[in-house]
């Protein structure tokens, strides 16, 4: 039974990190819809509910995801060892980096064309901008950043494991100080403000922070910026030593109703402060900025902790349907901007509300999506290497082995 229970969490957690992912298809698609200035390819008809959407979806969503990275994170380096580890996340995150990113980059730029194109009734502009150097400063990760992070990530969760190996052996710092540290910040819903506290203090001192936005996402450049390390670093450290303590995930699921009750009365006072409307310049610092920031910060962890709470309440089960989107979750997420993108531009010149439109690129985005994570990724050599198995046609329900990325 209790095997049964440690494996429906593992699902419900797995479910978390797909849903984080997938969430990210909708989050792009809705870019031209959003009012305010232009900020995408495209501009088109503005709608403030998709605007609401992109903010509220932006709170949580990789933060979420980074937790969820941090937790299976540990479980792995627990299972296979430091080099089994290494050998692991080199071929499902490193190469994956390497080898999408030329792929990804070359679908963007041929979308931004059409998209210019269209823009400018069918012709590409006369005196179009050149395209800027790419220097280290502003290298295109696109949105593939969360690799490139998560790189970063497990290089730093693998020399502070040797560091604590080498000073810690009989782990008596971990199970005196670190582990009871664990338990007093998950005991109570006051574990969202205490894991919020690095975030909020690090968007305060972000330079040119444009609240509205969130966390700077660190999607330009090969030095990230202290408030995505901070934020996202902070997700991922705490899904690292809650690993180590997997009972503590029931007390994260006990406070759940509260947690998102919390959430949605913080984004609602957010939202309150900041208007639905994109704000493109930089906050001034002043003492709101320092309580929108704090605030923002709180919702963050507010939704992350309800989330992952409602997750392990409500799908702690084996559903095959889930497992299927799971399954196909990293696949799409790596591939599907440049989907989105096309799909934006197709559609510009359609006469229709701006929330058809949205639906239309995100239904037909994760229909095409989908398509191809069963045609050419579930079953063959594409999703051994991304899953770490391929699934012969027709073959039963795959055993269980976690994504974690």
């Amino acid at each position: 039974m209790g095997a049964e229970t440690s494996t429906g969490r593992l699902h419900a957690l797995d479910a978390v990190r797909a849903g984080a992912l997938l969430l990210g298809v909708a989050f792009h698609a809705a870019l031209p819809y959003l009012p305010g200035p232009q900020l995408w390819m495209v501009r088109d008809a503005p709608n403030e509910g998709i605007g609401i959407f992109f903010y509220v979806s932006h709170l949580f969503r990789m933060t979420l995801f980074f937790v969820i990275a941090g937790f299976f994170g540990r479980m792995l380096l627990q299972r296979r060892g430091t080099r089994g580890f290494v050998a692991n996340r080199t071929k499902r995150i490193m190469l994956p980096l390497f080898v999408f990113w030329p792929i990804v980059i070359s679908g963007i730029v041929a979308c931004m064309i059409w998209g210019a194109a269209a823009m400018n009734g069918g012709t590409l502009p006369a005196k179009a901008p050149p395209p800027p150097a790419i220097t280290p400063d502003t290298f295109p990760l696109t949105h593939l950043w969360f690799l490139y992070l998560l790189i970063l990530f497990y290089a730093a969760a693998l020399a502070l494991h040797g560091l604590a190996m080498l000073v810690d052996r009989d782990e008596r710092l971990r199970t005196r100080i670190v582990d009871p540290a664990m338990r007093l910040v998950t005991a109570t819903p006051a574990s969202a403000p205490l894991l919020a506290a690095p975030l909020g203090i690090a968007l305060i001192w972000a330079p040119n922070w444009m609240g509205w936005f969130g966390i700077p996402t660190p999607d330009t450049g090969l030095f990230p910026n202290a408030a995505a390390l901070t934020g996202f670093g902070t997700a991922f450290a705490f899904g690292w030593l809650l690993e180590r303590q997997r009972p503590l995930l029931m007390a994260v699921a006990r406070w759940w109703p509260a947690h998102l009750v919390v959430a949605v009365a913080l984004t609602i006072a957010c939202l309150a402060q900041i208007g639905t409307t994109p704000v493109v310049t930089p906050m001034a610092a002043d003492d709101a900025r320092n309580a929108y920031a704090l605030c923002y910060a709180l919702a963050v962890w507010s939704w992350t902790l309800g989330l992952i709470g409602a997750a392990l309440t409500f799908l702690s089960g084996e559903r095959p349907a889930i497992r299927y989107v799971a399954d196909a979750s990293y696949w799409i997420y790596l591939i599907h901007l440049p989907v989105v993108m096309a799909l934006q531009v197709a559609i510009f010149g359609l006469g229709v509300p701006a929330l058809v439109k949205w639906g239309i690129v995100t239904g037909g985005a994760f229909l095409i999506l989908f398509a191809s994570y069963h045609l050419l990724v579930r079953h063959s050599w594409i999703g051994k290497w991304l899953n770490g198995r391929k699934l012969a046609w027709g073959a039963a329900k795959p055993g269980m082995e976690m994504q974690t990325a």
